[in-house]
């Protein structure tokens, strides 16, 4: 009989169309099945996790034995996950985190974000819902110091913003991939001889590209695709246009649909400004870039430049526009050293897959 444990993730979750903040948990769940466990999964609005909550502490009552519990946070506070964002059930989740620590069942929670911490957050929101959404947000991490056995961060730089936690382990749990996606199928002999760069994600604030765009224009034998959602691009297409020629293309594709440019391309950018945000932040982008074995371009003074580079999977270079330029004419008179990264992150794959995340906590709450 397989073991059992229980994934509480206090939030509605649309499984067939699943938000950015959705596939994570969605990926742990599988992963946790891969490796063996039958999974008891808390999720949906209040009332739903009201009904599993009574049913699994009744299977706790008649000797069902759960290995741990493992927690991700919303990225709203725990207490306004319903649709109206009022805290209908202000004890639910907490009540029932304790009641598993008081049954000698271990926690583990995965701290999504602190966004909420910073300046672009309080240019975001209201004033009255900042002030309300904080004193959530604090009392989210002040359930967590008593409640939780380890504590699970994004990227360990994101620790030092948290010192509302005082008593609870602290550990990395970045995001991951799924099986590694080769080119086997992919005929490059069709393709000019051009280093050709990818790029998928936001083009707005934090994701601004217009220096990218610049530097590429200085280069020559290169190519550079941008996919975007198109109504980003709509609102965003002034700033880009005087610097969009011929050797820049933006598309706007998803899904299934992106496989064939990640195979077209040599090497993934993650090119931005580094910001006190962007120390910490583990995009799940990056780790698709890995799946696809590109190695990607990323900036100093970010967590996915310090990842990158630890590992030799690309290159961590300054935010500058001649440093970018010299890179690209370099990689392009030395391909070999494409190839010397590309063999660095098919080594780290492995310990970079959904299953191992879920067998790191598994340690960690045995």
């Amino acid at each position: 009989m397989n073991r059992k444990c229980i994934i509480h993730l206090p939030f509605y979750i649309d499984v067939e169309h699943p938000s950015g903040s959705q596939i994570r948990p969605i990926k742990m769940i599988n992963a946790f099945k891969n490796i063996g466990y039958d999974v008891e999964v808390i999720s949906g609005y209040g009332d739903k996790r009201k009904s599993i909550i009574k049913e699994i502490k009744e299977n706790i009552k008649n000797g069902i034995k759960y290995e741990f519990v493992y927690s991700e946070s919303s990225t709203e506070p725990t207490l306004l996950t319903e649709k109206n964002h009022l805290p209908q059930y202000p004890i639910l989740d907490f009540n029932f985190l304790k009641y598993c620590k008081e049954k000698g069942i271990k926690i583990g929670l995965f701290y999504r974000d602190i966004y909420w911490k910073f300046p672009i957050y309080s240019e975001s929101v209201g004033l009255l819902k900042r002030i309300v959404a904080k004193s959530f947000y604090k009392y989210d991490l002040k359930q967590y110091n008593k409640i939780v056995d380890v504590l699970y961060l994004p990227c360990m730089e994101m620790s030092k913003y948290i010192s509302e936690i005082q008593n609870v382990k602290i550990k990395e749990l970045p995001p991951a991939i799924d099986e590694v996606c080769d080119g086997d199928e992919y005929n490059r002999k069709d393709i000019k001889d051009k280093l050709r760069i990818f790029y998928v994600g936001g083009i707005s604030g934090l994701y601004d590209l217009k220096n990218l765009f610049i530097a590429i224009n200085k280069c020559n034998n290169v190519e550079l695709t941008v996919c975007c959602r198109q109504s980003e691009w709509e609102k965003c297409k002034d700033r880009y246009e005087e610097n969009l020629i011929g050797n820049i293309k933006i598309i706007h594709k998803s899904g299934d649909e992106l496989k064939k440019y990640y195979l077209e391309s040599d090497i993934a950018s993650l090119f931005f400004q580094p910001s006190e945000y962007r120390s910490f932040a583990m995009p799940l982008k990056l780790f698709e870039y890995i799946q696809y074995n590109k190695p990607i371009i990323t900036t100093k003074g970010t967590a996915t430049g310090n990842f990158v580079e630890r590992y030799g999977i690309g290159w961590n270079i300054n935010y500058d526009i001649k440093d970018l330029v010299d890179l690209i004419n370099y990689l392009n008179e030395n391909n070999d050293e494409i190839s010397i990264k590309s063999k660095n992150m098919s080594k780290i794959i492995e310990d970079n897959k959904w299953n191992s995340r879920a067998k790191q906590v598994e340690k960690d709450l045995s």
